[in-house]
């Protein structure tokens, strides 16, 4: 008797922080493609997840931003079950000191790269999603909802992205496919400790959420019973 087939999952920004931890929750549900730079480091989660269950993993160290080595990495995925957006960066600085460059950059990982990388498995999801349904979650922020001061350029980014998931959940619905966008707040994470070097303060990460607490929120938009659509996840820290 042939074994029921495992979905898929492919998860972008899996080397660390939410997109590892996400990763380990859904590795007892899904089969992997672990995307990011850091190929070491990768494969180190790779090996982990393995050895750990019965999950097949596959890893992709490529830079989102290069869409010819993207559209390489992603080529011969024909169905894929979930898509997590999780790749990111966080640049700070008010309007006055940022240049053109970082505001290009921040919207080329944090938009652009999302949009391709969702346009080039598009139809891989909609295989799916016509058969037993299929997601894709937006790793967003607190600042895709409330601009500060301080934030400009990476909160006008994450209002972009918040802009995408709606835009593609009513252009993708017709096709099983749900878009969650999950706004954290703030993550015990290597880009939070930067942002507190850069407010100037000292880092006490048991202030912040645990990453794994947003992957439970991913987790949950994931196995939501399909008559139910989580499209918007806000997690904030307690207390």
């Amino acid at each position: 008797m042939t074994a029921p087939r495992r979905p898929l999952a492919l998860i972008t920004g899996a080397s660390q922080g939410i997109g590892a931890a996400t990763a380990r929750l859904l590795a007892p549900r899904y089969d992997l493609v672990l995307g990011g730079r850091d190929e070491k480091r990768l494969e180190a989660l790779a090996s982990e997840l393995t050895e750990a269950g019965p999950v097949a993993v596959r890893t992709v160290a490529v830079e989102l931003t290069d869409d010819d080595a993207l559209a390489t990495a992603l080529d011969g995925i024909d169905r894929l079950d979930a898509l997590v957006h999780s790749a990111g960066v966080g640049e700070l600085g008010t309007v006055a000191e940022t240049t053109a460059r970082t505001w290009r950059h921040q919207f080329d990982v944090n938009v652009v790269a999302v949009a391709e990388t969702t346009r080039l498995l598009l139809p891989a999801l909609r295989a799916a999603g016509a058969d037993t349904g299929a997601d894709v979650v937006l790793v967003n922020s607190g600042s895709g909802i409330t601009a500060r001061a301080g934030w400009g350029s990476y909160a006008a980014s994450k209002f972009a992205l918040r802009a995408f998931g709606d835009a593609l959940r009513a252009e993708e619905s017709g096709h099983g496919i749900r878009v969650t966008s999950v706004h954290p707040g703030r993550v015990d994470t290597a880009m939070q400790e930067r942002v507190v070097a850069h407010e100037g303060g000292e880092y006490d990460g048991s202030r912040f959420l645990r990453p794994e607490s947003v992957g439970a929120a991913i987790l949950a938009a994931l196995t939501a019973t399909r008559d139910a659509h989580l499209t918007e996840i806000v997690v904030r820290p307690q207390g």
